[in-house]
């Protein structure tokens, strides 16, 4: 509907928006300025212990600065509490005493027929409440008690229950003067398609409200007491209240939870949100006897940016889990995130806590895996990856996964995690048995007196003296950058990994190198890598990297691969830019235009780079290289400088 010029704007000067906002936030009074109406919080709409999200009463916005939401009152409550925009409008007229304007007959229309099924569903609920109490509900008390609900969790959830009768619920609603065709609409009975009287739609089942997230109650989920009932759940049909794929169970008591900084965790059933809140847990939500939606989602990352799907630990949950995984990474991004925590076989939460407590909960979200994790375990789980035609086709399916994500950043962290987690399925397979047999070498360490164990499990030691291979010519440079980065990586397989796409852009001229470059990357292990590894550790230039690199941390061996791999790259690409300029130029013009911009070249080179001599190689000489190295080693390069 259209509002009046003007309206709006009267509506947000009226009431402040840190009063509106003031509801979900505890305002951090040191750091605001109550007289100018400037105000600081952590931010509702994302877990932080900090007071990042601002509002401003004179402009009558808010802003947050660690996750980016904005907007003014009527977005803070739409966003906040899941109101539409005349909903939100109506909540803010309400505040500031002020009439909404009449809306157009249609929309009159949709809001006093939604008002007039509320009046059903309130009652409907009043109405079960009371018949827990009664001797017929005996059975279902016992079954609470059974469950570890005393009265207080009955009131405090609101549990009710519907008696095996087929007119009790419609009797006592149409004495209170609603009729049949409301109670009908409302989903609290059922017309028989042969025009019969309608009859209750919940029997002999524990009653559950559902309530949106204005608190209003919108439909009801139920438990059957009998136990070859067709169907253990069931919830309220679809009506103009109630949709179950767009709301969620315990909405409103966990969003008001999590804006305190409680994670926002999802469970599978009614019973299991009560266990988690009643633990502590207050921040639990539940689907509505569906599998979780895009609404639904769309829902959770406004109340949180990264949710913990909690799953029943049974080949159902996991297969929930494994669904979500498709649905939720063409929506994934920063903001909008998803862990998991599959708990142990055979259990659900409510199980898990009172068999364990509530400790054994907390214990298993700490270490909720992300939705990452989740992927490659589907892909790679229980399957044998013995063939190159198989490796590929894992290699597709995780390629295409990835490629749904819509951000691009986004893409990119999960490629790069996928890359490291294949190299340890296949790179280091095998590895550790054969270095335990080899006398208990660990990952990235060595034996005393031998050298380390090449990525197949052999040893990499030197068989005695070998020749260090000629370097001279024009890419001699080149070659001992090569040859330091790939003599570091033998000797710390563990870092290959974080490297892994730098290396597969690295191929080497000489085959030697080439296969110990591939079995680094494979975890496998061939004579020619072997013979390369000697050759390199046997170079007159190269003798200092064993004994210092293996003697330093990890954070210095990284730092200068780091630097090998940049200055390599850095050659590579002028030495094609050149490659292609010489090449446009043969065609036209002679080979003394070509003689002559060589030279340029290389005398620029020179007075960019004046102390080293010119070897023909862009002045790259190897003997600078191995002193440079040799500076950075003893220099320390990794440390930070002190403070002064």
């Amino acid at each position: 509907m259209s509002l009046p010029p003007g309206f709006l704007d009267e509506l947000r000067a009226r009431v402040p928006i840190s009063r509106v906002i003031g509801r979900k936030v505890v305002w951090d009074l040191r750091k605001s300025n109550q007289a100018r109406g400037d105000w600081w919080a952590p931010c509702p709409f994302h877990q932080e212990k900090s007071a990042s999200f601002h509002c401003d009463d004179q402009k009558g916005f808010y802003y947050c600065f660690g996750c980016q939401a904005k907007g003014d009152a009527l977005t803070f409550l739409r966003e906040s509490d899941g109101l539409d925009f005349m909903e939100a409008v109506r909540v803010l007229a309400a505040e500031a005493g002020m009439t909404v304007p009449e809306p157009d007959p249609r929309s009159r229309e949709r809001s006093d027929r939604r008002d007039r099924l509320l009046e059903v569903t309130e009652a409907a609920l009043r109405w079960f409440r009371l018949q827990l109490q009664t001797a017929a509900a005996a059975e279902a008390r016992d079954y609470l008690a059974r469950r570890g609900l005393d009265r207080a969790a009955e009131d405090r959830f609101e549990i009710g229950f519907a008696p095996d009768s087929r007119h009790g619920l419609i009797r006592a609603l149409r004495e209170k003067g609603l009729d049949e065709e409301r109670i009908v609409e409302a989903g609290m009975a059922i017309r028989p398609d042969d025009g019969g009287a309608a009859y209750d739609r919940f029997r002999g089942r524990i009653i559950f409200p559902i309530r949106d997230g204005r608190d209003r109650v919108i439909g009801f989920g139920g438990r059957a007491m009998d136990p070859n009932a067709r169907a253990k759940y069931l919830n309220s049909p679809e009506t103009p209240l109630f949709d179950k794929g767009r709301n969620l169970y315990h909405l409103g008591p966990a969003r008001a939870a999590v804006a305190k900084g409680q994670p926002l965790v999802v469970a599978e059933g009614y019973m299991d949100v009560i266990a988690l809140a009643r633990a502590g847990f207050e921040g639990a939500v539940a689907p509505l006897g569906t599998a979780i939606t895009e609404d639904q989602l769309r829902l959770m990352w406004r109340i949180s940016p990264e949710p913990i799907i909690a799953l029943d630990g049974d080949a159902a949950g996991l297969r929930a889990a494994q669904r979500l995984i498709d649905l939720a990474l063409p929506m994934t991004g920063p903001g909008q995130a998803l862990r998991f925590v599959l708990l142990p076989s055979g259990q659900d939460p409510d199980d898990l806590i009172r068999a364990q407590g509530p400790g054994a909960m907390r214990a298993l979200l700490d270490q909720a895996r992300p939705l990452v994790d989740l992927l490659w375990s589907r892909e790679t789980e229980g399957q044998r990856f013995d063939s190159p035609e198989r490796k590929a086709a894992l290699d597709r399916r995780l390629q295409e996964a990835i490629a749904r994500i819509p951000d691009e950043l986004t893409r990119r962290h999960y490629a790069e995690e996928i890359r490291r987690k294949r190299w340890e399925l296949f790179g280091k397979r095998g590895g550790s048995e054969a270095r335990t047999r080899a006398g208990g070498r660990q990952a990235g360490g060595r034996q005393a007196g031998r050298g380390p164990a090449r990525p197949g499990g052999a040893s990499m030691a030197p068989a005695g003296p070998i020749p260090a291979i000629p370097l001279d010519g024009p890419n001699a440079g080149e070659a001992l950058l090569e040859g330091a980065a790939l003599l570091i990586c033998a000797l710390r397989p563990e870092m290959v990994a974080e490297i892994e796409a730098r290396l597969e852009r690295l191929p080497p001229r000489d085959p030697d190198r080439a296969a110990l470059l591939h079995d680094l990357l494979t975890g496998q292990g061939s004579e020619a890598g072997r013979r390369a590894l000697e050759t390199l550790r046997a170079d007159a230039h190269l003798g200092l990297t064993p004994a210092v690199i293996e003697q330093q941390d990890a954070e210095a061996a990284a730092a200068i691969l780091t630097n090998l791999l940049d200055r390599l790259e850095a050659h590579r690409a002028a030495s094609a830019e050149l490659a292609r300029a010489e090449a446009e130029i043969q065609g036209e013009a002679d080979e003394g235009l070509t003689w002559r911009m060589q030279q340029i070249t290389r005398a620029r080179h020179r007075a960019e780079r004046p102390d080293m001599e010119d070897s023909g190689d862009l002045n790259e000489d190897r003997d600078a290289l191995s002193a440079q190295l040799q500076t950075w080693l003893s220099g320390e390069i990794w440390r930070k400088p002190p403070r002064r």
